[in-house]
């Protein structure tokens, strides 16, 4: 029965929303960054990057210091304010080419800890100390972790009455997202809201696993005298609204053998075709295309040749580690060999044919992408995907909701 609570969000003013909130830090280039940063003085990016205002790169406990301060700055020039009273969010965000609507809240570790939000990714213990120091620094939480649960009706018309009204935020960003926000502080629709989802056996996460491991780690530094460390915040989505894409891979070598040795070496696990400048992208499960010396690829893998008892087993990320990455290309540790890389986007394969082209790399693969079934099974099972098996949306925006830890 996962617990889920209202919370008293810290947001933009709505003149300033537009503005103010931004994507993934990580999702900028260089130049687009210091665009930002130069010319928009609301951006939350200046709150991520404090150390811009002294022309100096900060690290560490340092840069989280002063990430704390650029935030209570922010909130003392009124860019951001903290409601009186608790709530739940209706979040639509829409884009050219999807909708997504679902309820952010703040959701409970204990049930992270029991499994009842289950897990599909393994995550790695460095970032997660990291990242746990910096949210017991900074004192905030501003990218929520992504769950999702089965479609539910009663959830579905609840929204559709909420959005009926005109909503707190209603705005459009540069790069032609919509975003809409309705507060529900009614008393009888939050205790609504916690009943039906209390009434389900689980909710998995699908993107922000170590954001929900940090805060998990953070909950037992700080101790049940800190009430608000006991949960995290969260966006659930019913699971249809899942968008799931997947990650390329990219080998930097062929491992000391030549071209003829290595298609040999594949020969024995897969059906292979050659097709030339054909770009060739997989169009079901166990279907890869590759890329390798000016040709593309596409590799059927053979009846019998694989066992699958396990789901994960079924997951074409684990088979081309299991056939391909590491007993013929040598590749070790997917979470920290140099030697693969991985890459998502729209024109991916194309990108792929080009670094390939470039010599950056020796061999590429192209995926198809895993469902929202595969997934599910693989969180029930208790097994965990490989890195970079999924790339996910919808993608939230930073500073949009901010979940505030009380030390008080």
């Amino acid at each position: 029965m996962p617990v889920i609570k209202p919370f008293k969000a810290t947001r933009a003013t709505p003149e300033k929303a537009a503005h103010l909130i931004s994507r993934a830090y990580q999702d900028y280039g260089e130049k687009e960054l210091k665009a930002q940063l130069r010319y928009n003085p609301f951006s939350f990016l200046q709150i991520l990057n404090p150390g811009y205002k002294f022309s100096n790169e900060v690290t560490g406990a340092e840069r989280f210091n002063l990430v704390r301060n650029r935030f209570l700055e922010f909130k003392e020039e009124n860019h951001l304010m903290q409601e009186s009273q608790p709530a739940f969010y209706i979040y639509e965000n829409r884009d050219p080419h999807h909708r997504y609507t679902g309820i952010i809240a703040a959701t409970s570790i204990a049930d992270y800890a029991n499994n009842r939000i289950k897990k599909h990714e393994d995550t790695i213990s460095a970032r997660e100390i990291l990242f746990k120091d910096y949210l017991r620094i900074v004192g905030f939480n501003a990218e929520p972790v992504l769950l999702t649960y089965e479609d539910d009706q009663d959830i579905d018309q609840l929204i559709a009455s909420i959005k009926q009204k005109t909503p707190d935020y209603n705005f459009t960003t540069t790069d032609y997202n919509c975003h809409k926000i309705w507060a529900v502080t009614d008393s009888k629709i939050i205790e609504y809201i916690e009943k039906v989802f209390a009434g389900k056996s689980e909710l998995y996460i699908a993107d922000g696993h170590h954001r929900s491991a940090s805060a998990a780690l953070l909950d037992q530094e700080m101790g049940s005298t800190h009430p608000s460390y006991n949960y995290f915040m969260s966006f659930l989505i019913p699971e249809s609204q899942l968008n799931i894409y997947e990650f390329n891979r990219l080998v930097t070598d062929l491992n000391g053998l030549n071209k003829e040795d290595f298609l040999i070496k594949l020969d024995h696990y897969f059906r292979i075709q050659k097709r030339g400048l054909e770009i060739y992208k997989p169009s079901k499960k166990h279907h890869f295309s590759m890329y390798l010396d000016g040709d593309f690829y596409s590799l059927y893998l053979r009846k019998g040749i694989y066992n699958i008892d396990t789901p994960l087993d079924d997951l074409d990320t684990k088979m081309l580690y299991d056939l391909v990455l590491q007993p013929i290309l040598g590749i070790g540790d997917l979470r920290s060999d140099k030697r693969i890389h991985y890459s998502y986007g729209k024109s991916d394969l194309l990108v792929m044919k080009e670094k390939i082209d470039r010599h950056e790399f020796a061999v590429g693969f192209g995926m198809f992408p895993a469902t929202v079934e595969q997934m599910k099974s693989i969180a029930d099972a208790d097994l965990r995907m490989p890195p970079k098996s999924t790339f996910i949306r919808p993608k939230l925006p930073s500073g949009l909701i901010i979940y505030e830890f009380e030390n008080e």
